[in-house]
């Protein structure tokens, strides 16, 4: 039988009390760098008309979804470390997981929407402004959300229809899918396989999609005639390739293969990356290996 219990205990890092203080300095510093950063990011993109292009308007989205992705996890985190308040009410534990999950998988789909942009505008430059139209990135954006809404509504629901039977703490700092299955004194032999079914569709899809945009892209690269060609080519696409591979790296080793919920510990510090330092690089990765990205900063900084 279904047992509802009021609240959860996360006790993620709590075998570290000398290291709590630490803990919430470094996330609260980390989360304030992360919005200011991103926003400072949304702000050039639409101050400068020269970044007005489909790079930067999913730039501009991924930015805004990177502090909303944020934001889910990180400030509760801090304060828990803080205060030592560790429970979380049962439809807080479902809430957060459900927005972490929506823009966790709505970033994976960004991510693979920037990469055939850069295909496209590598591989078929004359055509590239009748291609990446206006329309076409927004369809993009909104299908990255609604791919987003089915992943969280079926991870959600899975996860929620389980028993709970008084065994309330989850080791981990936030309500992770595979941490609170871990909790549950059903059998979850079914959610694991959703999860692994669905995450592993989605990262595994959405990594296609970028492997094989990167692998003509690469191609095309190699054939270009100048060096200094070359060099421009790959310049605008380095810095999403360091994302991609921060990105997709930790989530494939959390969601993609089996026993992802076999080791909650090891889990906790892999989680940081994509949740909390992976949204704060962002905005230093495309200013600082992005000539157009830094040249607006320096027009505008010279306003």
């Amino acid at each position: 039988n279904h047992t509802r219990i009021s609240e959860f205990i996360l006790v993620g890092f709590k075998s570290h009390p000398g290291s709590q203080l630490l803990l919430s300095v470094l996330f609260s510093t980390m989360y304030i760098v992360t919005v200011v950063g991103n926003v400072c990011m949304i702000l050039l993109i639409r101050m400068d008309s020269n970044l007005h292009t489909p790079m930067y308007f999913f730039l501009e989205n991924l930015s805004t979804l990177d502090i909303c992705y944020s934001s889910v996890i990180t400030p509760r985190a801090a304060l828990a470390f803080l205060l030592g308040r560790r429970s979380i009410s049962y439809n807080g534990c479902a809430s957060q997981m459900f927005f972490f999950s929506l823009f966790g998988t709505t970033e994976a789909f960004f991510l693979a929407a920037m990469a055939y942009d850069r295909f496209t505008a590598i591989c078929n430059p004359l055509l590239y402004p009748v291609i990446m139209s206006r329309r076409l990135c927004v369809l993009m954006v909104v299908g990255s959300y609604l791919s987003g809404c089915i992943n969280c509504t079926i991870q959600t629901g899975f996860t929620f229809s389980l028993s709970f039977c008084g065994r309330r703490e989850i080791n981990h700092f936030f309500c992770d899918v595979a941490a609170v299955i871990h909790t549950s004194c059903s059998d979850t032999l079914v959610n694991e396989l959703v999860m692994l079914a669905v995450c592993g569709s989605i990262i595994v899809g959405t990594a296609l999609v970028v492997f094989i945009s990167y692998g003509y892209i690469i191609i095309t690269i190699i054939q270009m005639p100048s060096a200094e060609s070359r060099h421009k080519a790959f310049s605008t696409c380095s810095s999403h390739m360091v994302t991609i591979c921060l990105f997709f790296g930790t989530v494939f080793f959390m969601y993609a293969q089996p026993g992802a919920t076999s080791s909650p510990n090891k889990s906790n510090t892999i989680s940081i990356f994509y949740t909390v330092v992976i949204p704060m690089l962002n905005p230093f990765i495309y200013t600082l290996r992005n000539r157009e990205v830094k040249g607006s900063l320096k027009r505008q900084l010279k306003r």
